[in-house]
């Protein structure tokens, strides 16, 4: 059982006093529910025993397979009905989006019709309603039906039809059959890319063999023809398509290529400026020499936020001051007002002696809460701005909150073991009740000691100020214990969990870290051996306390490294320490510098993260106060970030 949902026998009590069922009673009904529900899951009728259930705040679930398994053969009628009675409920949009399913896949687009609301999820459905809005509103499905057609994969069958239809009516044209087959070409898919071959008539030859020439050797595309298909229709999809492939197999090729053959192609400025964006891009990431004057001279015509902030990257690593203030000069007002670029905007300006401009900037980077926006209030020697809202619940409220059917929901779920339901259930009413209802539920889900709950619930609610619910005080007794067996700084230990897991104790990685720290089997092997205890194996390092005595102890060994720098263990406990100790070689003088030249973004945001969650966590242990407490230590803001910051071992 997740410690996320365990509750005493006290508050279990209290609960089933709230909602008038016994508690005998109620634990007879919930195993009557979860029998229930799971032969309706295999559709075994003949097991539901209705008497056991009826009444039971889970009904619908049982009623919820009925209707599913019997789809198409229900009335639009009915599953409407279905809807309404639990349009507080993701039960409502779940039958809707089945309903949608069955119903196209059997032709049956007027009732699919009566019961869509606006476009679903998912592209087999979108595919069926905008085959029963055709007929309708024929421009708008058109026009919903050509972006599903242009995918460089494959789609589902529950396409065809309406990608029959918008063949035949012209929509999807031999210009859209070639554009997807080099969108297809692009992503490696090369059954389709065969396949929309055999669509495409004899005018398009030449463009398919020069396809498959370049496909067989990309140097080719500096001689391909200069205008490809029926009036030059394949000319720009094929060249976008293959200076990406080019681009990234090979930039200083693609980039010399380029430069020879785009004078003589005809090519529409926005698309020129697609292949521009990519080889800027990859001749900033890869660092290919000599191609820094290049990207200049196309940078201001990409509109490129991800180009440019490598530019002002690379003007950094190189300290050329001026250069960072001319290229964030050059980004759109919404990426210029990030606390980033505002702090190096602040930067950059002290360098060049310009104390004033400097000054300003940093009290814009100031009022952010954010890494760049605590290290510029250090600048300035002022509190950080937490910017933290209060909620007030009282007694009252709580009970009220405790008998709305969504709680019930919830906790009824969490009863009979379905986990992911109960989330479903509650995030689904956070998303769709108003502020004031999404506060009362974080705040009940609080009181529960639902901790990862919690955190999902101000994130789907859009809470970023209600800081003692986003970063709750879960596990704090075994972070406090175990910072001080392993001498590592608690709030660091609660900053990385928070990042890593959300709390969640049964989190897993798609790399395979698991539990709350998010460690790797191996390395938690290694770690019980270092301290002489058995291998936790897979699911014994989901125990919490085990996971933060072994994360702790892990992270202990990475502060050593670094000397007590909690900066680069930090980044060492994401990329790993060979990696870290990598980026150290560039002899980056500042914290500043260093956190902005981490070549992967995963790790530069991480870094960013920790520190700054870690810095309110220690205020919120301080009743909100940021007096006193910092960013980075003395030495840690003072200390070259290069070798030697490795410890001798």
């Amino acid at each position: 059982m997740q410690a996320s949902s365990f509750k005493s026998p006290f508050r279990t009590l209290c609960a089933a006093l709230l909602v008038g069922i016994p508690t005998a009673s109620w634990a007879a009904s919930d195993s009557a529910m979860r029998d229930a529900l799971e032969a309706a899951r295999q559709e075994q009728w003949s097991r539901v025993d209705e008497r056991a259930i009826e009444g039971h705040i889970l009904n619908g679930y049982v009623e919820y397979h009925r209707l599913r398994n019997r789809l198409p053969n229900v009335s639009p009628a009915q599953v409407q009905g279905f809807i309404d009675q639990h349009n507080d409920s993701p039960l409502s949009e779940w039958l809707r989006g089945q309903a949608i399913a069955k119903y196209g896949n059997a032709g049956r687009y007027s009732d699919l019709m009566s019961v869509a609301d606006g476009e679903p999820a998912g592209t087999a459905r979108q595919c069926y309603y905008y085959t029963a809005l055709l007929d309708s509103q024929p421009q708008q499905a058109a026009t919903a039906g050509l972006a599903l057609w242009l995918e460089g994969k494959s789609q589902p069958d529950a396409c065809d039809p309406l990608f029959n239809r918008l063949r035949a009516n012209g929509t999807i044209d031999s210009t859209a059959i070639w554009e997807r087959k080099m969108l297809a070409w692009q992503s490696g898919e090369g059954r389709l890319s065969a396949y929309l071959n055999g669509q495409l008539n004899s005018q398009w030859q030449t463009a398919i063999d020069t396809a498959d020439n370049v496909d067989a050797n990309i140097r080719a595309v500096a001689s391909a023809p200069a205008c490809l298909g029926p009036e030059c229709a394949a000319t720009a999809s094929f060249y976008k398509a293959a200076m990406q492939r080019f681009t990234r197999d090979d930039t200083p090729a693609a980039l010399n290529a380029w430069q020879t053959m785009a004078q003589g192609l005809n090519l529409l400025p926005s698309d020129q400026q697609v292949i521009e964006e990519e080889l800027a891009f990859y001749a900033l990431v890869r660092e290919v020499p000599g191609t820094l004057g290049w990207v200049d001279s196309v940078l201001p015509s990409l509109e490129s936020e991800r180009v440019l902030e490598l530019r002002v990257r690379r003007a950094l690593a190189a300290r050329q001051w001026q250069d960072v203030l001319h290229w964030i000069a050059e980004m759109p007002a919404s990426q210029q007002e990030n606390s980033r670029w505002q702090y190096w905007l602040a930067r950059a300006n002290e360098q060049l002696g310009n104390q004033d401009a400097a000054m300003a900037r940093y009290r814009q980077a100031a009022t952010d809460r954010s890494f760049f926006g605590f290290a510029a209030a250090e600048k300035l020697g002022q509190p950080y701005q937490l910017n933290l809202e209060r909620n007030h619940f009282d007694e009252a409220s709580r009970e009220h909150t405790a008998r709305l059917p969504v709680v019930q929901r919830t906790e009824a779920l969490l009863r009979i073991g379905e986990d992911g339901l109960a989330n479903s259930e509650w995030l689904f009413a956070v998303q769709n009740g108003s502020p004031q209802q999404a506060r009362a539920l974080a705040d009940y889900a609080a009181h529960q000691q639902w901790h990862a709950r919690l955190v999902q619930t101000t994130i789907a609610g859009g809470m970023w100020d209600a800081l003692d619910w986003r970063f709750p005080e879960a596990y704090r007794d075994s972070f406090l214990h175990w910072g001080r067996q392993t001498g590592v700084d608690p709030y660091l230990l609660m900053a990385i969990t928070r990042r890593e897991s959300a709390y969640n104790p049964e989190a897993l990685s798609p790399a395979g870290a698991r539990g709350l720290m998010q460690l790797m089997p191996g390395t938690a092997s290694l770690v019980s051996r270092q301290l002489g205890i058995n291998d936790p194996g897979p699911y014994g390092v989901l125990d919490p306390e085990l996971n933060i005595r072994l994360g702790s102890t892990y992270l202990r060994d990475k502060l050593n490294r670094y000397q007590g720098n909690r900066l680069a263990a930090a980044a060492a406990y994401n990329a790993g320490p060979g990696r870290v100790d990598q980026w150290l070689g560039n002899g980056m003088e500042s914290f500043d510098l260093f956190v902005d030249s981490i070549p992967f973004r995963e790790t530069r945001d991480y870094v960013q993260a920790v520190l700054s969650y870690r810095v309110i966590f220690e205020s919120l242990a301080n009743g909100g106060n940021s007096e006193g407490v910092t960013l980075l230590n003395e030495n840690e803001q003072q200390v070259r970030y290069d070798r030697a910051l490795l410890a001798r071992r």
